[in-house]
């Protein structure tokens, strides 16, 4: 079953549809055939300027982790053979602290729906039984709705589509390696929580660069949403990181 079938998606495509193409032609005279790129680029940055607050409460709850830190290595110690207690000691630090440790995913749970509606305009030929005026557009004569992969096995690649695609991912990559490299949180030597074994740290270093995955399935839109919005990331997390800095434990130290 399509979702966007229902009447209330439905009218919410339509009216992104119809907001984009107005923005697209509002912007026309600085962008020309790139319009829609630079639209799409205008409401990546809308949507993370109205999310600064959840990006600030972030930034807090990650300080709150890091002076927490040595209280849950010592749950850990404790209760390292009983999950189910160690699960409820956690929480009830947690809550005792105000914070929450889940709170590092609502900018990405908040952005979903909006790179939702943009990988969906970018993939139907009509919304709400008109043509997709969106469709037509493209971005150094990369078409907006194509992937990177569905050019390439479709045999519809071209050199435009490879530049456009390599440029925004190499923007995607660098945003994630200079993410790894300077904002990772201290930890400290010797510790014995799994958060800061070898393995947990390979994985949460290979995380950073899922986003660059994700962005060679999606229309060439939303993959411009993408790379907008690390850049955005990176800049408000190195920014908040100075005003709420993050505790050094003694003997600290960060892996390469």
């Amino acid at each position: 079953m399509d979702p966007f079938a229902l009447p209330p998606l439905a009218a919410l495509l339509d009216a992104a549809h119809g907001a984009l193409v107005g923005l697209s032609t509002l912007v026309d005279p600085l962008a020309g055939a790139s319009a829609a790129a630079l639209a799409v680029a205008l409401v990546t940055l809308l949507v993370r300027a109205l999310l600064i607050p959840v990006g600030v409460s972030q930034a807090r709850a990650e300080q709150t982790r890091s002076r927490l830190a040595p209280q849950l290595r010592e749950l850990q110690r404790r209760y390292k053979k009983d999950t189910e207690r160690l699960q409820k000691e956690t929480l009830a630090l947690y809550r005792a602290e105000k914070a929450s440790p889940f709170a590092g995913l609502l900018p990405v749970l908040a952005q979903a729906p909006v790179i939702g509606i943009l990988y969906t305009l970018f993939l139907r030929t009509e919304i709400a039984g008109h043509p997709n005026e969106l469709l037509a557009h493209d971005l150094f004569g990369a078409p907006l709705g194509t992937s990177l992969v569905s050019a390439v096995f479709g045999g519809t690649a071209s050199p435009e589509t490879g530049i456009v695609f390599g440029a925004l991912l190499a923007v995607i990559v660098a945003a994630a390696y200079i993410t790894r490299r300077v904002l990772r949180p201290p930890f400290e030597k010797g510790g014995d929580s799994p958060m800061t074994s070898p393995a947990m740290l390979r994985v949460a270093s290979a995380m950073h660069y899922a986003t660059a995955v994700f962005a060679v399935f999606v229309p060439l839109a939303a993959a411009i949403y993408l790379a907008v919005t690390v850049v955005w990331t990176l800049v408000q997390r190195v920014v908040l990181r100075r005003r709420f800095p993050l505790s050094t434990p003694s003997g600290s130290g960060r892996a390469a």
